[in-house]
């Protein structure tokens, strides 16, 4: 089938919705039935269900199952159409680090669409991410751009995600996704930025590396194992200690367990999560009288503002701040306009060189 299984499903239940044989205001098969009758999977029935929910030619009521609603005419059809829309934003933090550049992106088109932005915010925790869904739920949103909390980890939340994509509410996440969950998701290679980063310091002849990474986002694990992958293609060996990690809650420790960790090990180029740790880290060595990169080389991740300012200028590589939140924008209001999802967006990363990093 050139269509993907879900539309084929989506439409021959159009047709028969439009020929009278599953009628106005009656339930159409259980999920089961349509499973076994289309040869497909209980996702693959949902996801056709969902697209028929989301032009407002089907209902699901909890408990009871799946209707055919009143068909709308024409005129209310255009009309609704016309209506302005809201998409609900979720992002871990809304002021910090590069996540102004991404909401800008977002609300700079869904502006010039004529869409509107509810924002909101969950400090990466899952019972303020909890409050957010609920909230996006109570508003009605159109659809959800949601930045995942704590995405290593298992999520409390899910059955909330489910019930909305269950509700036809498309979602698309940025930076990372769920991976219990099949939700598209907008975000960087990670593991080529893991990879790229460590790159560089070897092919400087760095030999003694320290990786630092934070262990509770998918970002940070998939860094790790480019790290992992670039030591082993160039037999570079690493031990236990020579990787440091961190989470959300003791990240304002993580300095302190690097320059312990440096005062015992030859290391001569660290790997850091983000530009963040990276500045961080920068500004303590100097202020304890260390000259970078003559001492230690750092190389950061995310080309943000951080990467730039202060006496050193970071070594990092590149991420799309803007240009993601454009695209999740575009992406969630195509997904609206047409009913049907569209495919996953990953950015190749691009290794940002300056002072931070030097050859031995």
């Amino acid at each position: 089938m050139n269509q993907s299984k879900y539309q084929v499903i989506a439409e021959d239940i159009r047709t028969k919705i439009a020929t009278g044989t599953y009628p106005q205001g009656t339930a159409i098969p259980p999920e089961l039935k349509l499973q076994e009758d289309y040869g497909v999977s209980r996702h693959t029935v949902r996801q056709a269900i969902a697209v028929l929910v989301n032009e407002g030619l089907l209902r699901k009521e909890k408990g009871s199952g799946t209707y055919v609603d009143n068909q709308p005419k024409q005129e209310d059809a255009s009309k609704a159409k016309s209506e302005h829309k809201t998409i609900g934003v979720i992002t871990t933090y809304l002021s910090d680090y590069i996540f102004p550049s991404i909401i800008r992106g977002i609300e700079q088109t869904l502006r010039s669409k004529n869409y509107s932005l509810l924002l909101a915010s969950t400090n990466n925790d899952y019972a303020a991410e909890k409050e957010c869904l609920q909230k996006m739920i109570d508003q009605g949103v159109d659809g959800l751009i949601v930045e995942p909390t704590k995405s290593a980890l298992y999520n409390p939340n899910l059955a909330l995600y489910v019930s909305l994509r269950e509700r036809g509410i498309p979602i698309v996440m940025i930076n990372a996704g769920y991976e219990e969950l099949n939700i598209p998701h907008i975000c960087v290679d990670d593991v080529a930025v893991g990879y790229k980063a460590t790159e560089c310091l070897i092919k400087k002849q760095h030999k003694n590396l320290l990786f630092v990474t934070k262990t509770d986002d998918l970002q940070g694990k998939y860094r790790l194992k480019g790290f992992i992958e670039a030591c082993e293609a160039y037999e570079i060996r690493f031990s236990e200690g020579d990787v440091i990690t961190y989470t959300t809650e003791t990240r304002g420790q993580v300095i302190d367990q690097i320059l312990a960790r440096l005062s015992k090990k030859d290391v001569t180029g660290l790997v850091c999560y983000n530009d963040q740790i990276a500045n961080l880290l920068a500004t303590e060595l100097i202020e304890q009288g260390y000259k970078i990169p003559a001492d230690f080389s750092i190389v950061g991740n995310d080309d943000s503002t951080l990467s730039r300012v202060g006496s050193i200028k970071l070594t990092t590589l590149s991420h799309p701040k803007e240009e993601m939140g454009k695209d999740a924008a575009n992406w969630i209001v195509r997904t609206i306009e047409t009913g049907v999802p569209e495919d996953s967006i990953c950015y190749t990363p691009v290794l940002i060189e300056r002072d931070s990093a030097k050859e031995i």
